[in-house]
């Protein structure tokens, strides 16, 4: 009989061996114990000091350490008070339109408090507030919706055709000239009205109301769609700019109507912009230029899937069109998980991976496939994609709260060096509203009773709760 070749002989030697192993695999071993040189199958364990951070299985207290730091970090730096702008002096008579009033302003206050921004970070703070009981999330929003609220009539009222005589930072909730005025701002509003914090804002909401539906510009299919930079241009911002304070509405005033307009646009702007075969957004589109470039930048997506998410949170789980917007979440979601990193988090555009990590993104998508888990939307088998995104987006969040690697303020554009060089700032305020809307979903997620966390082979597999008990051990 023929002497087996060396190589032959020591496969052979290694298939014996793991067929001869006990079939207890590594999650059997006490938290912690070392698990050898090879896991399940003969494959190596993963010890690279880089996938630790990423694959480690974290835990409520870690989360809400993130979320208290970003919270920390975003009381000092924005604005509590109205000072006249000349004298420095706090404004305490708030009934007389002054113009010399202005937010507080110094070094230690770099941010707003008015924006499309900070509507996000508002709804981030009262999903805080929610997910971790901790009171201070809501007095956060209690206090600067109170300012807001005698920032309007301390500005001033806008005269009517413009021609403001003063600078008014709150003019875009009483005269909005673009959904990026009002739309997330009203959205952040009504969930705090329904939460019972902070003061009656309803003008701003009627407001709103009337804009979204009225005053901004459409397409003659009633597609919203904006004049700027270009002529008749579909942005796939606009759908988280307006459907999630439409959505709002509909649940506020019991108006289905707000809810059928809400669902148009998801479907209408997904006709114009989504592409089915990557799963993924193009940025936008102009109808004088219908073929232009397939952008796919990343913060785009993430306001088409937080979209989505913010709308089928509140539509009856049998309203027509309903089962639409659902398929289209999941269809996302595919496609935006096949394109996660290795390092957990996903790209400024997302098929081009020699384009920068960028972290408002990723932290947006983490938020929204936690939550179609937490709802029983997708599988949960997607908790490991968005556990990992949140370890990485985590991870971006330095030891004074601030969140870097976030990019700053883009336009549309048709060339893709505009998006590579488009900087990242930790004073980008994009950034805030979706980490914290991230971790307290995450918070959710790892207290879901319906959903299992089992350790396995160096990685953590999310899986329904009567599957995981069938797990082989």
């Amino acid at each position: 009989m023929p002497t087996p070749h060396p190589a032959t002989l020591r496969s052979l030697l290694i298939t014996a061996a793991l067929f001869a192993a006990p079939l207890g695999y590594a999650q059997d071993r006490p938290p912690g114990a070392p698990i050898g040189p090879l896991g399940f199958g003969g494959a190596p364990a993963p010890t690279d000091p880089a996938y630790q951070p990423i694959a480690h299985q974290t835990n409520a207290a870690e989360v809400a350490a993130v979320l208290g730091r970003v919270l920390a970090y975003v009381d000092s730096a924005t604005p509590s008070r109205l000072v006249d702008r000349k004298t420095g002096q706090e404004i305490t008579d708030f009934t007389t339109p002054n113009p010399n009033t202005s937010f507080e302003r110094d070094p230690q206050h770099p941010f707003g408090v008015v924006g499309y921004e900070w509507g996000v970070a508002y709804a981030g703070m009262l999903a805080a507030a929610d997910a971790t009981g901790d009171p201070r999330f809501s007095a956060f929003v209690s206090s600067r919706m109170a300012l807001i609220a005698h920032a309007l009539p301390a500005f001033g009222t806008p005269p009517p055709g413009g021609g403001q005589p003063f600078r008014n930072p709150v003019r875009g909730l009483v005269a909005p000239g673009a959904l990026d005025d009002i739309g997330a701002m009203d959205a952040a509003i009504i969930k705090a009205r329904i939460a019972g914090v902070g003061p009656d804002l309803k003008p701003v909401i009627d407001t709103a109301a009337k804009f979204i539906s009225h005053g901004q510009f459409r397409l003659p299919d009633g597609t919203l769609a904006r004049h700027w930079p270009v002529p008749e241009s579909v942005w796939a911002d606009d759908m988280y700019m307006s459907v999630p304070a439409l959505a709002q509405t509909g649940k506020l005033t019991g108006d289905t109507r707000y809810y059928d307009d809400a669902i148009r646009q998801v479907r209408q702007i997904a006709d114009h912009l989504f592409e089915p075969a990557k799963g993924i957004f193009r940025h936008g589109w102009i109808s004088s230029n219908p073929d232009s470039l397939d952008v796919h930048w990343g913060r785009a997506n993430g306001w088409c899937m937080m979209a989505m998410v913010e709308l089928l949170d509140v539509l009856p789980p049998d309203y027509p069109g309903r089962d639409d917007v659902l398929a289209l979440l999941r269809a996302q979601i595919r496609g935006v998980a096949a394109l996660q990193s290795g390092s957990g988090l996903w790209h400024q555009l997302l098929d081009r991976p020699d384009s920068y990590l960028e972290t408002s993104a990723s932290a947006m998508f983490v938020f929204s496939i936690a939550r179609a888990i937490d709802r029983g939307w997708i599988s949960p088998v997607y908790g490991t994609i968005a556990q990992t995104g949140w370890n990485a987006v985590a991870g971006k969040v330095n030891a004074k709260g601030q969140v870097e690697g976030t990019c700053v303020g883009t336009n549309f554009a048709l060339d893709f060096p505009y998006y590579y060089f488009r900087p990242a700032s930790p004073l980008a305020p994009h950034g805030y509203g979706p980490v914290l809307l991230a971790g307290a979903e995450m918070l959710r997620l790892l207290k879901n009773d319906a959903v299992a966390l089992k350790p396995q082979v160096g990685s953590i597999y999310f899986m329904p709760k009567a599957d995981a008990a069938n797990v082989r051990r």
